[in-house]
Parts: structure tokens; sequence; C-alpha cells
């Protein structure tokens, strides 16, 4: 894969060039078109788009990392963040999926948030996850975050259907 490609790629279509906090840049980016493919196209393109991106993450944020020797994660690498926040909102949509609904914004809202505070918090799964230093610790900190964010955005979701259903 040549240098431009694989650069389109990480950045997200340079969206994590984008300053200050790329991060967050690339979630929100992420947040939009995957709450836009859950919306338009349904729950399982966005599970076959979130498969899709995290194994293009794993190879090539390998990729671009052999070609920095001694980076770890630079900043502007964000298809992890894309993996993420698209696991995080595979939970949400699973709850309204089996309630017959399209998911509303509470749920990405929160999945959204909650995602870049486990990111940035980094408690246990996803701080050792960071820690290995290669890159797959590049694109696990950010699933094991997507994963806890998924799970209490589903239990609010379930709040949400509870409550105001």
């Amino acid at each position: 894969m040549n240098r431009e490609a694989l650069q389109l790629i990480n950045t997200f279509f340079y969206v994590g060039q984008m300053k200050p906090a790329p991060g967050t840049w690339g979630s929100l980016a992420a947040l939009v078109v995957g709450w836009g493919i859950e919306r338009y196209l349904g729950f399982w393109p966005l599970v076959v788009a979130t498969v899709l991106v995290t194994a293009l993450g794993f190879v090539t944020i390998k990729a671009e990392l052999a070609l920095r020797p001694g980076e770890e994660d630079p900043s502007e690498i964000v298809i992890d963040e894309v993996a993420g926040m698209w696991l995080a909102l595979l939970f949400p949509a699973m709850g309204f999926w089996m309630r017959d609904m399209s998911m509303v914004w509470p749920g990405p809202l929160a999945a959204f948030v909650l995602f870049r505070l486990f990111d940035i918090r980094k408690p246990w799964l996803v701080g050792r996850a960071d820690r290995r230093g290669d890159p797959a610790g590049v694109m696990l900190d950010d699933l094991w975050a997507g994963v806890f964010a998924g799970i209490c955005t589903f239990l609010l979701a379930g709040l949400y259907h509870a409550v105001l259903m």
C-alpha cells in the first residue's frame, strides 16, 4: 500500500490532521458517519463497516508504524478512534434495533461522550492495551474504550426506552 493511501486511511480522510485534539475530531467524524450508516442503511451495515474498519485499522496502523520507527501512537492516526466509536455505536443501535426503531440522538451522543471519557482516562483494559506500545495496542485501547462506552450506552438506551417510551 502506498504512503498516500496509508495516510488517507489512518487519518480518516485527513480528519486526524485537524488541531487541536485530532482524536476527538476523529471520534466526532466517526460519530456522524456511523450514525448516518445506522440511520440510513441500518444496523447490519454498521456491523459490517465496523468489522471492516477494525481489520483495516490493524493492517494500516502496523504498516504506518513500520515507516515511523520509534513512534508508538502518532496523534494524527485516528482510524483506531473510528473503529472504537463505531463499536460503541453498535450497542445502543442494537438496543434500538431490537425494538424495531432507528437510533435517536441521545444514544449516539452518549456513546460519543462515554467513548471520549474512556479513551482519555484509560481505565483497566483500555490502559493496559495502551501500554503495550505496539500497533495492536494502538487499536485495542480504542476498541476496549468502545466496548465500555457501548455497554454503558446500551444501559442508558434501555433506561431511555423505559422512561420515555
